[in-house]
């Protein structure tokens, strides 16, 4: 599949009509189920993105499809897509608009607009898609009996297996460069858990750390030459600037492991990941639980585990790396841009 690069206005608006089998019922204050805020009984749903990528847009697309096999037609529910294209003074714009259009739920991808839109206590459900660790990041207290009018899927990032991974493929690594942005709580979450992990080890790293992407290019080139690895954690930043961290690696023969499946195509060597259209299903069906009359706190939230290993053949190719046979059987192999 082609990763797709979408640009818009700052605030991109598109309305996407689905249907709900949705009965009436009480307001948004954590109801047993949704009262329609539209004169003709159209259930309105809110999706917010802070960034559009490829993960985060099937993430969307995923949910939306599962309403859509659901039965959820055009005539009961209608959904309006935002995206604050990474800027954090348009995502609180974006997140009070949904607000004062009167939404019955708000799906939000991944963890800054979980927590922008939670953090705003309105009221409104939220059934987020992929938040690492959403008790850290205070969009709840409890997984399995969530709080703060939200519930939704957990994408925590498989740290141990992703450094399983690097043995297998690139044996020998005794230093890892580990690039990220401090902004992200997700990013800085996974990145303890990646130290904990190395330290348990006794294998050594080097951190490179970003505040924005104008500044992606010269932290992965800080990294080159001092590190046998890269490991890239579930960081927007560096997910849109993927393909400047790929020309540092290549060029320095360095494998980069990623996060997730957008990253490989992208031109990171590998990792073992989520599948993002089925996150979003996942949460889909937790907003449709939500619509038929439980409430939020009784839809437990869930972490989708990691299960697909997937490979870079291009950046493979350009780094001399060899997958041995007994692993290409469990493995998905991408091109650039594929």
């Amino acid at each position: 599949m082609k990763l797709k690069k979408i640009l818009g206005l700052t605030l991109t608006t598109v309305m996407v009509a689905l249907s709900a089998g949705c009965g009436s019922g009480n307001n948004h204050m954590g109801a047993d189920s949704p009262q329609s805020s539209a004169d003709d009984g159209v259930l309105k749903v809110g999706v917010i993105q802070m960034v559009e990528n490829g993960a985060f847009n099937d993430m969307r697309e995923g949910f939306i499809q599962e309403l859509r096999d659901k039965g959820y037609t055009e005539d009961k529910l209608e959904i309006t897509y935002k995206t604050a294209q990474g800027d954090a003074t348009n995502l609180n714009t974006i997140c009070q608009s949904m607000v004062s259009e009167g939404m019955d739920l708000v799906c939000t991808i991944a963890t800054p607009a979980t927590q922008a839109m939670v953090n705003l206590e309105s009221g409104i459900p939220v059934v987020f898609v992929a938040v690492s660790n959403p008790v850290a990041a205070g969009v709840i207290t409890d997984m399995s009996k969530p709080d703060k009018n939200a519930t939704g899927t957990s994408n925590a990032i498989p740290v141990s297996d992703i450094f399983a991974l690097s043995d297998r493929l690139t044996p020998g690594v005794t230093n890892y460069g580990i690039l990220y942005n401090t902004s992200e709580v997700n990013s800085v979450n996974t990145v303890k858990d990646a130290k904990e992990y190395l330290d348990s080890k006794g294998i050594g790293y080097t951190e490179a750390v970003v505040t924005n992407s104008s500044e992606v290019q010269q932290a992965a080139q800080s990294l080159a030459g001092k590190t046998d690895a890269i490991f890239v954690p579930n960081d927007s930043v560096i997910q849109d600037a993927m393909p400047l961290v790929t020309e540092v690696a290549r060029a320095g023969k360095i494998p980069v492991y990623g996060s997730s499946a957008v990253m490989v195509q992208s031109g990171a060597f590998a990792t073992i990941a989520v599948s993002d259209k089925e996150i979003g299903a996942i949460s889909a069906d937790k907003a449709i639980q939500y619509f038929e009359g439980t409430a939020l706190s009784d839809i437990p939230a869930e972490v989708v585990p990691a299960s697909d290993t997937v490979v870079n053949q291009t950046t493979a190719d350009a780094i001399g790396v060899t997958i041995a046979d007994d692993v290409k059987a469990s493995v998905t192999f991408l091109t650039d841009g594929e």
